[in-house]
């Protein structure tokens, strides 16, 4: 397990981050000290078909940071730490009116059969974020019928890539962007949009219907946003890279 914390900035009137402002973050986030991994998300550049097309759009900007442990992550979220670089009114002018909402989870990696990308040069990763936003009425019972049953379906879709879960816990931030409590959210990676679309209708999904009809009581629904994925070249400011997530 890591700890995982995700930043996403919603901006009604923005479609697209500016090119100039996503090298800003994409230099800061890099540069973070024990940082293991950092993951860039924006929305896919066309309409990317899937299950649940009447969800709000993808948010207009995200990243997902990953560390061994808490504290290195709650160092960078302190009053002097480096991530209030893109807190500052400057940082980010495409996104200067955007909602920004933050939080901090446990992540748990599932076993896929054939986790290497198949991205053609210069094409990015595309991944299906999946947000819990509610409350279970059980949250123990939720969590332990969701962990031994939906990630082995999952893995039966076709071309998947990764599989992520993440699961809450307490933590220290001072950067000034709402703090937000979800109790769950996924990630599904794939090797592009089309791919992702075409796991959508596949027979897995049905399967994925009926298992969600089990779940144990909770309220607020879920949440899907289907975003390409860089990883950014941790050590290396403002160089991306096509890894996987």
């Amino acid at each position: 397990m890591t700890i995982s914390y995700f930043a996403f900035f919603e901006a009604p009137d923005a479609t697209h981050i500016s090119s100039k402002d996503l090298a800003h973050p994409a230099a800061v986030l890099s540069g973070l000290p024990r940082l293991i991994k950092a993951l860039i998300f924006t929305p896919p550049q066309t309409i990317t078909e899937h299950f649940f097309m009447d969800d709000p759009p993808s948010p207009t900007f995200g990243f997902q940071l990953h560390f061994s442990k808490i504290e290195d992550l709650e160092d960078v979220l302190r009053r002097d730490g480096p991530l209030q670089a893109l807190a500052r009114p400057v940082a980010l002018p495409s996104l200067r009116d955007a909602r920004v909402s933050q939080q901090a989870m446990i992540a748990r990696a599932f076993p896929v059969d054939d986790p290497r990308l198949q991205t053609e040069t210069g094409a990015l990763p595309c991944s299906y974020l999946v947000h819990y936003p509610g409350a279970a009425r059980d949250l123990n019972a939720w969590h332990a019928y969701y962990l031994d049953h939906h990630p082995q379906i999952m893995r039966t879709f076709p071309g998947i890539r990764a599989i992520e879960i993440y699961t809450r816990l307490d933590w220290c931030s001072f950067m000034p962007w709402e703090r937000v409590d979800y109790m769950q959210r996924n990630k599904l990676v794939f090797d592009h949009p089309a791919a992702l679309s075409h796991a959508m209708r596949s027979p897995t999904m049905a399967k994925m219907r009926a298992d969600y009809a089990q779940f144990p009581e909770f309220t607020g629904g879920n949440i899907h946003y289907p975003v390409l994925t860089r990883e950014l070249a941790v050590g290396a400011p403002a160089r991306l890279s096509l890894q996987a997530s």
